[in-house]
């Protein structure tokens, strides 16, 4: 898996800090703008977020460039509707006699199903590739591929909804390719907005675990979260 921020809106905490100070401000928007650019926007981020006032959030957004990773991390992915998705095609990008995928651990270490599970998927990039020889093309070739096979997607989304999709997907009881995803999303965002991300990750990190009966047991800590 590669995970790389690709593009960002410039000064994103003083972009959401400008935002936050015009609804509680009688100053112009220009004077606004001198004011939180002299000043750190540290306190009015943390009072924002403290507060709920996420609708801030939505002025500033994160592009991210994504390969390696499973079709069927990628499903779980186009899922979160607030954000743009740009991933290769399947349809006019045709697979190669020899292609990335991805294999769980549970598999691998499991000698019999490893094997078969190769066995089975050197088989259809095979039929597949003997199906573009025989003149079909290949957007209905296509059906026989695996989802283990890896894809590349580029990912934009504003930071109200990435906080959600870190609240979702760094959970513990989130599909493990998904969550190692979302944590080295994470860690990316924490670098160049490090106030807006603070308390980002699985919702046991602020509150109460929302999943019930089916918790890991195992909360995150505000004194040292772990991404492990």
């Amino acid at each position: 898996m590669k995970v790389q921020l690709l593009n960002y809106t410039p000064n994103p905490e003083v972009m959401v800090a400008q935002a936050a100070r015009l609804c509680y401000s009688a100053k112009t928007i220009a004077r606004i703008k001198e004011t939180v650019t002299e000043q750190r926007p540290d306190k009015m981020i943390k009072k924002i977020i403290k507060l709920g006032h996420y609708s801030v959030l939505e002025h500033v957004s994160f592009t991210f460039g994504i390969e390696d990773i499973s079709r069927v991390t990628s499903h779980q992915l186009v899922r979160h509707r607030i954000a743009s998705y740009s991933q290769k095609s399947q349809r006019y990008v045709k697979a190669g006699e020899k292609e990335n995928f991805i294999i769980p651990k549970s598999i691998q270490n499991n000698k019999d199903a490893a094997v078969k599970f190769m066995e089975l998927f050197t088989e259809s990039l095979s039929f597949y590739q003997e199906m573009l020889l025989q003149g079909i093309t290949a957007e209905d070739a296509r059906y026989i591929l695996p989802q283990a096979m890896t894809t590349s997607i580029i990912f934009t989304a504003n930071a109200r909804e990435l906080i959600h999709f870190f609240r979702m997907r760094c959970c513990n009881r989130a599909q493990w390719e998904i969550r190692e995803l979302a944590i080295s999303m994470l860690k990316l965002v924490k670098e160049v907005a490090p106030n807006i991300f603070q308390d980002s990750g699985p919702a046991c990190l602020i509150g109460p675990c929302p999943e019930g009966e089916m918790t890991c047991g195992k909360p995150w800590s505000k004194a040292g979260a772990s991404f492990n």
